[in-house]
């Protein structure tokens, strides 16, 4: 019974501790994100806000809030959360893909640890830009208290960008000693600390006349979302491969002919998703805290109207982005080309092709693929949009009622059962499941 297995849980030592630290990390986390930095008027903050709730103009509030569980609106030192660390391994991957070199000098000796590092620069440097982009913010809204701007300014940025590092190892030590994997499970969290304010939104929506037959049709279509995402994540192509027999040694090994590779429905999962929504974030905000200021130019006003959340030409290029990171993705994280050679060094052959056609037989397959995957994710992305236009909902319940929301919860849930499910089997305990496995789909 599921009872038994949380009680085991608890009794394993390694879990427990392991669970107990994730607790704690999320705490420090949550804690962060209601600290309000230095030189900010909350009053001032707190009048604003409160207003573009009222007059239900807070698209952009409420997409920053997304990921950080409310930590921009209240302008907190982790208001910018991880998503700086997400932007910077974008831009590296893509100059990995336009510089052959510097792909080269990453898959060398020593590598992955070049790659972490450059990553932390690179994340650096987009916090001190979205950073000073809060500063300039925080002075059009109305809500710095301090009277020297270059003080706050540089005090802004360094506990900004300071708080968004702290963030980002806050996620490693989750990865390294907690369950899951850090930075989605920081993520996780802030979607998470939404649904409070969600619900009360809701409450008093339905109070000041909303329809409540329309809340019954978007919980059954919220359940209907969750239920498709799982049996989507579930899907694969299984690729039959055939292995010749070899001798080594003495011995013979091979000659296997019910082995497989497996291409799964949609093979980058919700990273094309996040990646889209980060490439987004930076201009969005930038040009956003641009045009925050009543003396804002014409020509502001109208890119951040362009790029306004809730707009049919922002969630257009959503999609878009969202299919080429898909193709993108892919094709780093499943190279066909070394796939191909994979096969051909173990003596693998692929039933009816060639050896020689292996790698187009392998791309032409994820190119089929990818397609359908990526245009799911799209079409949740856009459902937030879809319902906040036919039902009127308040953001912050259209926000959680689909797109990233639902993807990455299910996800990381799904990820983090599937680990405490292997630390039980194990230590020889039962896992969640008597029958069947739980797939991670290791965001």
């Amino acid at each position: 019974m599921a009872g038994n297995s949380l009680v085991k849980m608890f009794k394993v030592p390694e879990l427990r501790n392991r669970i107990f630290f994730t607790l704690a990390v999320l705490a420090i986390f949550r804690l962060g994100c209601v600290l309000t930095i230095p030189g900010i008027d909350a009053a001032a903050l707190f009048d604003y806000f409160t207003k573009l709730m009222k007059d239900n103009n807070n698209a952009f509030a409420s997409y920053m809030d997304f990921f950080v569980g409310g930590a921009f609106s209240n302008f907190s030192v982790f208001m910018l959360g991880v998503m700086p660390y997400i932007s910077s391994q974008i831009i590296l991957q893509l100059l990995m893909i336009v510089f052959p070199s510097i792909k080269r000098s990453f898959e060398e000796d020593g590598g992955q640890r070049k790659f972490a590092l450059w990553t932390r620069v690179g994340t650096v440097v987009v916090c001190f830009i979205q950073s000073y982009a809060v500063t300039v913010y925080a002075k059009n809204i109305g809500a710095v208290s301090l009277d020297n701007e270059i003080a706050f300014k540089c005090l802004t940025m360094l506990t900004v960008t300071t708080g968004s590092m702290i963030t980002v190892w806050l996620g490693d030590q989750i990865t390294a000693h907690g369950i899951g994997n850090g930075i989605s499970v920081l993520i996780f969290a802030g979607i998470v600390a939404r649904f409070p304010k969600a619900i009360a939104d809701l409450s008093s929506w339905i109070k000041a006349g909303g329809n409540f037959v329309f809340v019954i049709i978007a919980a059954l279509l919220w359940i209907a979302i969750i239920a498709l995402i799982a049996f989507e994540e579930g899907g694969e192509r299984k690729i039959p491969v055939n292995y010749a027999k070899r001798i080594v040694g003495r011995k013979m090994i091979g000659g296997q002919n019910n082995a497989y590779i497996p291409f799964k429905v949609n093979p980058s999962n919700v990273i094309p998703l996040i990646f889209a929504s980060s490439f987004l974030t930076l201009p969005l905000q930038v040009i956003s805290s641009l045009a925050a200021g009543g003396d804002a130019k014409k020509w502001v006003q109208t890119l951040a109207s362009f790029l306004n959340p809730n707009g049919w030409w922002y969630n257009i290029l959503l999609v878009v982005l969202i299919v080429f990171f898909a193709y993108f993705y892919t094709q780093v994280t499943l190279n066909p080309t070394e796939i191909a050679k994979q096969v051909r060094e173990n003596g693998g052959t692929i039933p009816g092709v060639r050896a020689d056609e292996t790698e187009a037989t392998l791309q032409k397959i994820l190119n089929r693929l990818v397609l359908p995957g990526s245009l799911f994710l799209a079409a949740i992305a856009i459902v937030p949009t879809i319902i906040q236009m036919i039902f009127k909902f308040p953001r912050e319940v259209t926000n959680l009622m689909g797109g990233t929301s639902l993807i990455i919860m299910v996800g990381v849930a799904t990820d983090t059962m599937a680990q405490i499910e292997a630390l039980l089997k194990m230590h020889h305990q039962d896992g969640f499941i008597k029958k069947g496995k739980i797939r991670s789909r290791n965001i």
